[in-house]
């Protein structure tokens, strides 16, 4: 398989391009020149297996003999020794998927290991160091700094926004140490990975440094989280009703996944779109007009992308028509008001303790159920532990919540970071001090 930009599709890349180069210099998006469908079929039989071995069969298919079988087994049964559960809320028609039953307690466990995973298989045939760049808007810094920490060859790079991530999500990002930096930003999200393209883009720095990004603009961190709506898929199969997936949505790199599979031949009978106050997708399916704007500060805060970098795929895959993407996702948002109150609902009617950012997509998911009452299997997409939003939830609820071990021994560790001016030249000196 070789790899494309968006914005030069005649020109393609090698598989380890893609990989470790994360962003074309023509400042597109790397897609698959291909995307085999699979069929039905292939689906309904491999859905009932592990998430390793969904995995596995979907990797092979994907890359054929770039990777021998034997490596492509090791690295999937390393990247995924957790699962993916799909619980019930209302039998048959409204469940949850549980994605944060990785190490970091996120969805972007799935696609951080598997880039680590990756990354350390074809680095062997490397000689210089990887250095990864990441922004980060709550989740995918604690994801990427777990999943690569100590990884041999690689350095990583985190920025995130002053002030917009959890104490836990900060601690997640500021404690590892060893081959993880951190960078505290006075800005917003949008204003690091603003940051983060930028050095993608300069020859001083990708000459000096053979940089990559861990970021959903990596399509490698995007492919592994389309395992987990198969997962899914399997895990309601006997219900034999039409799927639906509610996806809580800020850079659309999880829904992207979710089309990407679509196309391989899953068969998802609809996507929904559920953000907070950015909410520049849902006014696109509504207008057919895409305006980006500065992000807004909200209670879930990993969906706090003004300008989603993944809008870009998720229009290509399906055609960049309007009328296709319309047919096949539907948008929705909640500002703050109402997610503390779903959140409340959610807990009263079903005793689910959820984050704000899980709430939105529950209450996306019956939203869409009311609207249309459609004879389906509605799964809503449960990002992130409750935990990693413990004072929150817990002054949403007034019920106290357990923090798992692997996030608790964090609590007391000391911070470390590189504060800095939402400022290229000022990041760009200060990444070169830490080298």
């Amino acid at each position: 398989m070789r790899f494309y930009s968006t914005n030069s599709p005649e020109k393609t890349v090698s598989i380890q391009d893609a990989l470790f180069h994360s962003l074309p210099a023509d400042k597109g998006l790397y897609m698959p020149d291909h995307l085999p469908n699979l069929g039905s079929a292939f689906f309904q039989k491999i859905a009932s297996g592990t998430l390793a071995d969904i995995g596995y069969q979907i990797s092979k298919a994907l890359f054929g003999d770039e990777i021998s079988d034997a490596d492509l087994q090791e690295l999937t049964h390393r990247a995924f020794p957790f699962e993916t559960p799909v619980v019930s809320l209302e039998d048959g028609k409204l469940s949850v998927l549980e994605l944060f039953h990785g190490p970091s307690l996120a969805f972007k466990d799935v696609g951080a290991r598997y880039m680590a995973g990756l990354m350390s298989y074809f680095s062997k045939k490397r000689d210089s160091e990887v250095h990864i760049l990441v922004a980060t808007s709550g989740d995918t810094g604690g994801a990427v700094a777990m999943g690569f920490h100590n990884v041999p060859g690689v350095r990583v790079s985190i920025l995130y926004p002053k002030g917009r991530v959890s104490d836990l999500q900060e601690k997640q990002l500021t404690t590892l140490g060893g081959n993880i930096q951190a960078f505290e930003v006075e800005g917003s999200f949008d204003d690091c990975q603003a940051l983060v393209k930028h050095a993608f883009l300069d020859p001083e720095l990708t000459g000096q440094f053979a940089l990559s990004s861990a970021n959903s603009i990596n399509i490698f961190r995007l492919i592994p989280q389309g395992f987990y709506y198969v997962s899914a898929y399997g895990q309601v199969a006997q219900h034999q009703k039409p799927v639906v997936f509610c996806t809580p949505s800020g850079n659309f790199g999880n829904l992207s996944a979710g089309a990407l599979v679509q196309k391989m031949g899953l068969p998802v009978h609809h996507f929904i779109a559920a953000t907070n106050l950015n909410h520049v997708v849902p006014d696109y399916l509504e207008s057919g007009e895409y305006a980006p704007k500065d992000s807004v500060a909200t209670i879930s805060n990993a969906m706090d992308v003004g300008a989603p970098s993944n809008f870009v795929r998720l229009k290509h895959l399906y055609g960049d028509s309007f009328d296709v993407v319309k047919a096949q996702v539907s948008g929705c948002y909640f500002d703050d008001e109402q997610t503390r109150a779903g959140m409340q609902v959610i807990y009263k009617s079903y005793g689910y303790v959820s984050c704000p950012h899980t709430a939105i997509g529950i209450m996306g998911m019956q939203q869409y159920l009311a609207s249309t009452n459609p004879d389906v299997c509605g799964i809503a997409l449960a990002t992130a532990h409750p935990s990693k939003f413990k004072p929150l939830v817990e002054e949403v609820l007034s019920v106290p919540v357990h923090v798992p071990d692997r996030l608790a021994v964090l609590a007391n560790r000391e911070k470390h970071s590189i504060q800095i001016p939402p400022s290229y030249p000022d990041f760009k000196e200060a990444l070169l001090q830490t080298v």
